[in-house]
């Protein structure tokens, strides 16, 4: 097979990252021959670069993740937010995942809780792991029109299946008798099988309130609690002006990202 026809039939295969090496290698040969074993090996690593860029960005895309340029580099670790670095960059890689561990993170508004989040799923997705972003409103809002236009099963298993779900802005209003039956329905099938990440302006002792039922908030906060990072973050908003931040730093820097027990129920408390 000539080089032309074998370039054709490498582009008619679809092995793009593959044809373009063999136009480069072959262009080069004339001035510096290469083992035949060199040729496949570059040949294969562009493939294989060009996928998984192709891969990611299709990851990237079904997470619709509402910073999609958040990534685990670019957070910052210098913002007076008490985030603790070593415990988040410990999330790196997939052993969290694996091990079907839940991410909490609480904080005050605008110290980049869903930049975090965000920053977990699109390392998720470098992983190849599936991930669904959504805001709780915009979840129940979903689910109560997957039930009218029945496909709420079809809905619910991809929700169920996915390997991160991420749940931002957990509250402040009160869950509807059906909004906190979704929530259980899905909490209770993604239990020690699935990762969840769940940010909310609220502290977690809190979230009690915002279930508003007694039995389905024991329920729903023992699971995600149980086996859980946290973060509780404080500080200012990022968002203020540099000298705005620098005058309302908080003083001290608490530990966090460890490890919860289970909660006690708020009478017990």
């Amino acid at each position: 097979m000539s080089t032309n026809a074998t370039y054709e039939a490498l582009r008619a295969l679809k092995l793009d990252g593959m044809a373009d090496v063999f136009a480069e290698l072959a262009a080069q040969t004339a001035r510096s021959p290469q083992d035949p074993a060199q040729w496949v090996a570059h040949m294969v690593a562009r493939e294989k670069s060009i996928r998984d860029a192709k891969r990611l960005q299709s990851r990237l895309r079904a997470a619709r993740l509402r910073e999609p340029e958040a990534t685990m580099d670019k957070v910052d670790f210098t913002a007076e937010r008490t985030l603790d670095r070593g415990a988040f960059e410990a999330l790196r890689g997939t052993d969290w995942i694996e091990t079907h561990r839940t991410v909490l993170m609480s904080g005050p508004c605008g110290v980049g809780k869903s930049f975090l989040a965000c920053a977990l799923g699109h390392e998720a997705c470098k992983l190849d792991k599936s991930v669904m972003y959504f805001r709780m409103p915009q979840l129940f809002a979903e689910l109560a029109s997957a039930k009218q236009g029945g496909t709420y099963d079809r809905l619910f298993s991809k929700i169920k299946r996915t390997d991160v779900l991420i749940l931002d802005d957990w509250g402040p209003d009160l869950m509807t008798p059906a909004q906190r039956r979704d929530l259980m329905e899905i909490v209770d099938a993604r239990y020690e099988r699935k990762s969840t990440v769940i940010t909310s302006q609220l502290p977690i002792e809190k979230w009690y309130d915002i279930i508003a039922d007694p039995t389905l908030a024991d329920a729903i906060l023992d699971r995600l609690v149980h086996q859980a990072y946290r973060f509780d973050l404080a500080g200012v908003s990022m968002r203020k002006a540099p000298a705005e931040v620098k005058n309302d730093a908080p003083s001290a820097k608490p530990s966090f990202g460890r490890l919860l027990s289970r909660p006690a129920h708020p009478a017990n408390r």
